[in-house]
């Protein structure tokens, strides 16, 4: 086999038409990307999270602009939080008729009908205690939980959400939330699975964007362990039985791995979810002039997709959108 000089790897590298002509990994395109949305209550509202630049909670009235923005941008995706004014102890906001995700729904999709809408089906923004599930005795009652999370699904499905994504990490919830959704006539509406969600130390910035800390404990007990790779193939496996329609790994940067071994072991659509702490830490340095901000994210993006994932939810989207316009 020839060496140096005869091989000169540097060749194809040469230029900037070489360097694209060759790429190995297709380029970000607008159609991979998904933008959370966080909704509150109230009227006139649009409040920048402190610890997340350029990320603002809206209220209802306020998110025909945003959403006419998003669609004009050429982002096709939104994935939908929200934050009740009241919570209790088993988050019964979450699928009440006329809560802040349902009207929220509602008016994203008499605004720009044809955007993807897809909803964070969970009750850590709903409860008083913070967690993602019913707590009986200290401790989240996972096949208690399984009704409520049902329950949630359904009333996205019926104000409208084309798609429902479950991230409690409740063992069983994607077989029971595909259950009610096919007996509530709403068997056309697919779930995006959080199959393989971390405990992860880079979900700050979200708790506080969601107002979702937990008042007691952590996650620990149902998030999976962040050492554990074989253990997210499981997971993948089985939410995929359950009737998945996608399957996600979150979060996506120091998972890069998981999403890997995902991608080669299961033919089947994959998400990877650029987390809050990702985007914070990008901004924070960016903002000391320690990285240049746009080649970061970038650079970021493509390896996540390089990973494997077919599509990423990112906070990055709307910048990205702009720079590849």
């Amino acid at each position: 086999m020839a060496n140096f000089p005869e091989i000169r790897m540097r060749r194809l590298r040469r230029t900037e038409g070489l360097r694209k002509l060759f790429g190995e990994t297709p380029r970000i395109e607008l159609s991979d990307l998904i933008h959370p949305l966080f909704v509150v209550e109230g009227t006139g509202v649009k409040e920048e999270i402190s610890s997340m630049p350029g990320i603002f909670r809206h209220s209802p009235d306020l998110l025909p602009g945003e959403v006419e923005e998003i669609a004009k941008l050429g982002i096709s995706a939104v994935i939908l939080f929200g934050i009740p004014k009241n919570k209790d102890e088993v988050g019964s906001g979450a699928h009440h008729p006329k809560g802040i995700v349902q009207k929220a729904i509602q008016v994203i999709k008499n605004t720009v009908p044809e955007l993807v809408l897809v909803t964070d089906v969970c009750l850590c923004e709903y409860t008083n205690h913070g967690h993602c599930g019913a707590v009986i005795d200290g401790y989240v009652d996972n096949d208690k939980t399984l009704a409520l999370l049902a329950e949630i699904a359904v009333s996205h499905g019926q104000a409208g959400a084309d798609i429902v994504a479950p991230s409690d990490m409740m063992d069983g919830r994607v077989m029971a939330i595909r259950k009610s959704l096919d007996k509530n006539d709403l068997s056309l509406v697919p779930i995006i699975s959080y199959a393989a969600k971390y405990a992860s130390a880079f979900y700050g910035p979200f708790r506080e964007a969601a107002e979702s800390v937990p008042q007691f404990g952590d996650r620990l007990s149902y998030q999976m362990n962040p050492s554990n790779c074989r253990e997210a193939l499981r997971e993948i496996k089985q939410d995929i039985v359950e009737g998945a329609d996608v399957v996600m790994v979150k979060p996506a940067l120091a998972y890069l791995d998981v999403i890997h071994k995902v991608r080669d072991t299961f033919n089947y659509p994959l998400a990877a979810y650029n987390v809050s702490g990702e985007y914070s830490m990008v901004k924070a340095a960016a903002g000391q002039g320690w990285l240049d901000e746009r080649k970061t994210i970038m650079e970021i993006l493509t390896s996540i997709k390089r990973a494997g994932a077919d599509v990423i939810i990112t906070y990055h989207a709307k910048e990205v959108a702009k720079w590849l316009k």
